[in-house]
């Protein structure tokens, strides 16, 4: 294979990249991959994976501290030993990033790794200089990711912040944290430092999970400040300093003016993509108004010749869609435009404690469509295995197309919500309705029996129905 002429090169060696390159390598072309600092990306060394393993980690002790409370049940609360539990998280990620991205490429002998940073030269469509060597594929795909983004408050370019990579290599914890941004991120991380014994303040300029229906806000907020953690909603933001060991953060609230101390900050406010580095200029690629790089629907960039995928685009930044935009664009690069791309039946999770999980249309996303809509939401008191597991914090709220009764979306806030959320991507996918749905079967004493009694609960109430919901 002539590595400077691939028919593919893949600038990027994340979960993306790999799913681009490993589309097209199973066709038989050539590809190059050009990848810039640790192979794997963001998922895998300082994002899904080393994050959930501490997540999980803190979910088990505060578990045991719960179940120690429990009448009759012997034990006292658990001592996180966080060096410990740091050096098992990178010896997952380091296991990991072997196993599916290392040991894959000698499995792939038309699949070529250069490593360096690589930028558009303005020679031709698609010619690209990657350290120092020029490369003229045919078809090029960007698959550069995103980075964590400082939010806009003044002096907080002096002030040492952790950003969610730094937050999670840290060998010892601060006894205060401030997390700023409500997020997914700052959700997250501020929940699980928080059960790691650090005093956590969580600040946002809304609510919590400000795209989700609000019910999913109030009560996420509740359990929080059940957990010890400060929430500061609706907040603006005036100036950041440091004093010696403390940081300050000046903010306007309802009650006016307040100063929130603590020892570290954690900015969560969002991503940016990585696009700096590229020159898109030179080779007539056009920006979107999120920062990424502009695609249609079959991932093409303003250069025919370029594709885009995953969060450089700066939509749905989240890993599954990264390798599916990714495996779209691969096809169509190299077979022609046919694989259109959607995300109508994205799921989303969130991995707190309890999780968010969400697919399809919020009720207000509906009403906003011009579409007349009803709902119905079960509380988990009305659902027998979080009764028994007495997890009874969160709800499950189904949006239908009034009429048809064609289900248009869910929300779930519940424990393990995400495994449950794939029953609904399904039926949206399969068209169903409210009614199918409630006369299906679902085993009982299992969280996602709930989506039946939630179905159930268009035409019936849930509370005056017997075991496994009927």
């Amino acid at each position: 294979m002539n590595n400077t002429n691939p028919e593919l090169l893949v600038v990027g060696a994340g979960s993306a990249g790999f799913s681009a390159a490993i589309t097209a390598a199973e066709t038989g072309a050539s590809v190059v991959i050009a990848g810039n600092g640790t192979i794997g990306g963001t998922c895998v060394n300082v994002g899904c994976v080393p994050s959930k393993t501490l997540i999980r980690a803190m979910e088990v002790i505060q578990n045991g501290n719960e179940a120690s409370r429990f009448e009759g049940v012997e034990g006292a609360a658990r001592v996180v030993d966080w060096q410990a539990l740091v050096r098992q998280k990178q010896q997952l990620v380091d296991d990991l990033r072997k196993a599916k991205y290392t040991d894959l490429l000698p499995q792939y002998p038309n699949i070529s790794l250069v490593s360096g940073t690589a930028k558009f030269t303005g020679n031709s469509a698609t010619e690209m200089l990657v350290a120092d060597e020029l490369f003229h594929p045919q078809k090029v795909i960007i698959t550069t990711g995103s980075s964590p983004a400082l939010p806009p408050i003044n002096g907080i370019q002096a002030i040492d912040v952790l950003d969610s990579t730094q937050a999670l290599e840290m060998t010892s914890l601060p006894e205060s944290l401030l997390v700023i941004g409500g997020g997914v991120i700052g959700c997250e991380l501020g929940q699980m430092f928080a059960r790691a014994g650090v005093r956590v303040t969580i600040c946002c300029r809304s609510r919590l999970l400000p795209g989700t229906d609000p019910l999913v806000s109030q009560l996420l907020a509740d359990q929080f400040r059940k957990e010890g953690i400060t929430v500061c909603e609706g907040v603006g933001y005036q100036e950041i300093l440091q004093e010696g060991s403390v940081v300050k953060l000046s903010c306007k609230t309802e009650e006016g003016l307040q100063i929130i101390e603590s020892e570290r900050v954690l900015a969560a406010s969002g991503r940016k993509p990585n696009i700096r580095s590229l020159h898109l200029e030179k080779a007539g690629i056009e920006v979107n108004a999120e920062g990424g790089i502009k695609t249609n629907s079959y991932m093409q960039t303003t250069n025919n010749d370029v594709y885009a995928a995953g969060d450089v685009t700066g939509a749905d930044m989240f890993v599954y869609m990264a390798a599916y935009g990714a495996k779209l664009a691969a096809r169509n690069a190299l077979k022609g435009n046919a694989g259109a791309y959607s995300n109508k039946t994205m799921p989303s999770v969130v991995f707190t404690d309890p999780q968010f999980a969400a697919v399809g249309l919020t009720e207000a996303q509906a009403v906003a469509e011009g579409i007349d809509v009803e709902t119905s939401t079960v509380s988990l008191d009305q659902i027998p295995r979080f009764i028994t597991s007495r997890k009874t914090q969160g709800f499950i709220k189904l949006v239908a197309e009034t009429g048809s009764k064609r289900i248009l979306g869910a929300t779930v806030l519940a424990p393990e919500a995400g495994d449950s959320i794939q029953t609904i991507a399904v039926a949206l996918k399969a068209g169903f309705t409210s009614v199918e749905l409630g006369d299906m079967l679902f085993p009982y004493l299992t969280a996602v029996e709930g989506l039946k009694l939630a179905a159930q609960g268009f035409s019936k109430d849930v509370s005056k129905l017997s075991c496994c919901a009927g």
